[in-house]
């Protein structure tokens, strides 16, 4: 009984991702009110019985009472943020909030597949981080100090990369955290957040030269250190992100340009000083040749989603455990192999459908230092989720970045909802603006359509 309902969930997993895909983009569509309200209602219904059959499917494969329990706790938690957020924020993105509690859904569906231990760890970072989530959408919206102080947020994000770059634990050849009390912290996840704040600062206030030239060379320190470090992806994706909002700003290709070239010259020299940089690209080019050492993890994370094929082995029902570092790096082949390429497909698509949604809101708002904020911020989430996937799937060398919301890790993990929680506080801004320009127009109609008053001549 046991393999029918393991067998026929693969399927229906495949049904519901699908549809849960198909109204990301559809809802998008719909002009009015209620079918929007609707759409994402079934979103939320697709998303935990998604939740729901894979715990199932879970227990009847380990007979564990704990794992129900801890599905329970997930519901509870993930129902929570979703009913306060719709109560304090009535106006917020609910296509963001669907996404962000599905992505982390499936994170603790695949993690608890993987390891029970380092779900719950996960878990715990997570109802933290849900609790800071509900705060941050309401500072960003009455703090109008937020945009004074760029030097501020470089300062501070300069001292964390510092403070790794000389003492840090290294893993992989590159130092990436420090321990604080026990815990272990990668102080660069949330580097992102204050070098974005810092970048769009700085561009909203000016786009002259001169004052670029401060702010590239802030940008670059921050980039270098992490190169000091040698924490490669981590520099790759603040190089890109800055490029991105620069170019934003002040509008000029030549600048792009010039930034993409000296990524080029920085990227191959990169290749002659770190040893650990050629064996990836080694390991990209020709896994296979090198099978039994530098190639290893890539090929089985080929070996695990060719195995899957469309339709995935089956939950618990793969051996993504072959995999390196599957939690963190490849968690996107885990998925492949036990959901199938279909559903790794739609959680693309999904990814996707939030990178569009932060861009689409940056594009609306009238300030720009909120306008900057959202695309810096969309940047990194989309690029990120393009270099962990990339790397799975063999299209570019693995950079060691993780999965946002699924992948393992606590740091991670909390900045990425502090990032979602900011989109939202950036939409409520815009929903706002829209408001006061909604309210002006009424008046100036009304004052249009009221009756003048004549005088009467004697």
């Amino acid at each position: 009984m046991t393999n029918l309902i393991v067998e026929l969930s693969k399927y229906a997993f495949i049904i519901l991702i699908a549809l849960y895909t198909y109204l990301c983009f559809s809802v998008l569509k719909k002009k009015q009110e209620g079918e929007i309200r609707y759409g994402f209602g079934v979103q939320t219904f697709l998303m935990f019985l998604i939740h729901l059959l894979a715990y199932v499917v879970i227990y009847l494969q380990t007979e564990q009472v704990k794992v129900l329990v801890f599905y329970l706790l997930q519901v509870f938690a993930l129902q929570t943020v979703r009913v306060v957020c719709q109560v304090i924020y009535p106006k917020i993105n609910r296509l963001v909030l669907n996404n962000m509690c599905l992505m982390l859904s499936l994170g603790f569906i695949i993690l608890t597949r993987l390891s029970y231990d380092r779900a719950v760890r996960q878990f715990q970072m997570v109802a933290v981080s849900l609790v800071i989530f509900l705060v941050i959408p309401v500072l960003i919206r009455k703090c109008g100090f937020l945009q004074k102080l760029p030097w501020v947020y470089g300062g501070i994000g300069l001292l964390l990369l510092v403070m790794v770059a000389f003492f840090g634990d290294t893993s992989n050849g590159a130092k990436l955290s420090i321990e604080i009390a026990g815990f272990g912290l990668q102080p660069s996840e949330f580097v992102k957040i204050s070098f974005v704040f810092f970048t769009a600062a700085r561009l909203s206030e000016s786009v002259k030269f001169r004052d670029l030239v401060l702010t590239t060379a802030m940008a670059a320190l921050h980039v270098l250190i992490l190169v000091y470090s040698r924490d490669l992806g981590g520099a790759l994706l603040f190089f890109i992100t800055y490029l991105v909002m620069l170019y934003a700003a002040s509008k000029k290709p030549f600048y792009l340009l010039s930034g993409l070239g000296a990524g080029c010259a920085a990227a191959f020299a990169g290749y002659r000083l770190f040893a650990h940089v050629r064996v990836r690209v080694l390991a990209w080019s020709d896994p296979f040749r090198v099978i039994d050492n530098e190639g290893y993890q890539i090929t089985q994370s080929l070996f695990a989603i060719g195995t899957g094929g469309w339709f995935g082995m089956g939950l618990c029902r793969g051996t993504p455990g072959k995999i390196p570092i599957v939690d963190q790096d490849f968690i996107f082949s885990a998925l492949a192999e036990e959901f199938g390429g279909i559903f790794a497909l739609c959680l693309i698509l999904i990814c996707m459908s939030c990178f569009v949604m932060f861009v689409n809101i940056a594009m609306q708002i009238k300030n720009n230092f909120y306008k900057y904020t959202a695309l810096g911020l969309g940047t990194f989430y989309g690029f990120q989720v393009f270099l962990t996937i990339g790397g799975a799937i063999k299209f570019i060398p693995s950079t060691g970045v993780t999965l946002p919301l699924i992948s393992y890790g606590g740091s991670s993990v909390v900045s990425t909802i502090a990032v979602f929680a900011i989109i939202q506080g950036m939409y409520l801004l815009k929903e706002d603006e829209d408001s006061k320009i909604g309210k002006k127009r009424k008046q100036t109609a009304k004052a249009k359509t009221k009756p003048q008053k004549t005088e009467e001549k004697p």
